[in-house]
């Protein structure tokens, strides 16, 4: 995995042309989820294509701390033996404080372990980011979830199969409640769920290890429990369409002739719309299908235009809307728009407050509230020196304002990005960005 260390910093060459082509790596979350219901399968399950980014490695490391065997045949393959008792009780407390995506053990071990600890976790500071609609949903299948100071104690009674409204629409609780209903004996119904990209293609890999979900893609599925699942083998993680947008943003914000492959279309299309509407130009070609064979995928050729801001406010919602984690990645592009726009970014406490750091970079960004922001364009980018904020899409949104900014950027605590993003820096230079890795003395 090529990432930057955190004892690194990167040194940015801006205002320069990005061109040729990027490709879209495998999504980050999808690839989370996966790696957690690989638990729930006794046998060795192969998955292809996941992304080289700091949290996979994280995950991993868990699994090897409890005992499960890992083995790396090749790059992006990873092959998961989970045929062995776990040694929960061996579970490595540093990496579940690093990594939100361990509360994902509540669900996967809902049929395999009877009590255990999971250490409380870490990821994007976001504000309070609350566990309890997990609680609410999983108690209904048997699991009890304790909180404590520094841990949650878990206890799981025999399964059994629920109706379950869920509490908040949320992505990695519709993921527990998931893989909890695919053991259990009888058929689950589960409404108001999240049918956000990692969930189908969650959803997707159980139903190849013999789960039976139907309305993917929905916000009801249901779901007939089956007794044990069996191994899948080489089963491809689908492409990120943060991460496309990532790259979307950056060819927009730089005035780029760009093609950004690999796009997950259905995840993209309101995103391309509001851009279509705000008179960015661009092109879909090359229409296909994932290698999974799930979900359409395009290259989406980015042309340089003149914008006009968004005449009507812009937010973030569940699938179908704007995805929320690409909602950040507008502010960036609606700093070269003519005019200004209401940004609402309702969904976490503090994210909104970290786009002020790019008032630092020439930016006309006014907060008003935790959760809304004007925005005002077009912005004459200048550089600076930052430390990334502690949240991913933030962070990445510095990186992107200061590839438009004139002259030498300095940007440190680039270890926020690495969690989400593969080989970003190296893929950016290819393209015609001139970003320095340098090691702090």
């Amino acid at each position: 995995m090529k990432t930057v260390c955190s004892m690194s910093y990167l040194i940015i060459e801006g205002r320069r042309k990005l061109q040729g082509a990027i490709a879209t790596q495998s999504n980050k979350n999808s690839a989370l989820a996966i790696l957690f219901a690989s638990l729930m399968i006794k046998g060795k399950t192969t998955l292809v294509d996941l992304p080289a980014i700091d949290d996979v490695e994280q995950v991993l490391a868990l699994f090897i701390s409890i005992g499960v065997k890992v083995k790396r045949p090749a790059s992006g393959e990873v092959v998961i033996d989970a045929t062995h008792p776990l040694a929960l009780e061996h579970m490595d407390p540093a990496v579940t404080k690093r990594i939100r995506a361990s509360l994902l053990l509540w669900g996967a071990l809902a049929a395999r372990a009877q009590n255990y600890k999971v250490y409380k976790s870490g990821g994007c500071h976001l504000g309070e980011r609350t566990v309890r609609p997990h609680f609410y949903a999983l108690q209904k299948f048997g699991v009890t979830v304790t909180s404590h100071e520094k841990y949650y104690a878990v206890q799981n009674a025999p399964l059994k199969a629920a109706a379950v409204t869920m509490y908040e629409s949320g992505d990695t609780t519709t993921e527990n409640v998931i893989m909890a209903a695919v053991l259990s004996p009888g058929t689950t119904t589960i409404k108001m769920a999240s049918a956000n990209y990692m969930v189908q293609d969650l959803c997707y890999f159980l139903n190849r290890a013999g789960a039976k979900i139907i309305g993917i893609g929905s916000t009801t599925l249901v779901i007939t429990g089956v007794k044990k699942l069996r191994p899948v083998t080489q089963y491809p993680i689908m492409p990120d369409p943060i991460a496309a947008m990532t790259f979307i943003a950056a060819a927009i914000v730089t005035g780029s002739h760009l093609l950004i492959k690999n796009c997950p279309l259905e995840f993209l299309e309101l995103e391309l719309c509001k851009l279509e509407v705000m008179g960015q130009k661009y092109k879909l070609k090359n229409k296909r299908q994932s290698k999974n064979g799930a979900f359409q995928i395009v290259d989406v050729e980015i042309f340089p235009s003149t914008l006009t801001a968004l005449p009507d406010k812009i937010y973030g919602r569940p699938f179908p809307g704007l995805n929320i984690d690409n909602l950040p990645l507008f502010i960036p592009i609606l700093l070269t728009a003519h005019g200004r726009t209401l940004v609402h970014d309702w969904a976490y406490e503090n994210r909104a407050v970290y786009s002020l750091d790019l008032q630092k970079l020439g930016a006309h960004i006014t907060l008003l509230d935790p959760h809304r922001l004007w925005v005002e364009g077009p912005t004459k980018f200048v550089p600076a020196e930052l430390t990334c904020p502690p949240a991913l899409r933030p962070a990445v949104n510095v990186l992107i304002a200061m590839l438009a900014a004139p002259g030498t950027s300095i940007l440190r605590g680039t270890d926020t990005i690495d969690r989400g993003y593969e080989n970003i820096y190296a893929l950016l230079n290819k393209a015609g960005a001139h970003i320095e890795i340098r090691s702090e003395k």
